[in-house]
């Protein structure tokens, strides 16, 4: 497969959930046995992706709080790429920082040394 605009083909961890989940769904409903090998690599594709994306913040997003999270990063005028890996990593209304902004997920992201909560500088070996 190629990829002709790279940008187009990018997809957040919430739209990913809602793809997988609905085609989950649509299987069920329609009664589909994994009777191929083929049939039986996708399941087990969908079953992988969906059992480690559950873990992640996008099982708690729905389509009004990714609007917000876009509305709020306008300003930024972050690229597309940034947009969806952002989206991604932040869990909206859990731990919110100023502003209604989320907090960063790395630990010590913006922190000055010696400030509480960042890594201590290594100590040199006398």
């Amino acid at each position: 497969m190629e990829v002709k605009d790279a940008n187009s083909a990018l997809l957040s961890n919430y739209e990913v959930f809602q793809l997988l989940t609905d085609l989950k769904e649509q299987r069920k409903e329609s009664g589909k046995n994994k009777h191929s090998s083929g049939q039986q690599n996708l399941n087990t594709i969908t079953y992988e992706t969906l059992k480690y994306i559950s873990k992640t913040p996008c099982r708690h997003q729905s389509p009004e709080i990714v609007r917000e999270f876009l509305t709020a990063m306008k300003s930024h005028k972050l690229t597309k790429e940034r947009h969806t890996t952002k989206e991604g990593t932040q869990q909206w209304g859990v731990g919110e920082g100023e502003a209604g902004l989320p907090r960063s997920r790395e630990p010590d992201a913006g922190l000055d040394p010696g400030t509480p909560g960042s890594r201590p500088e290594p100590k040199a070996d006398a």
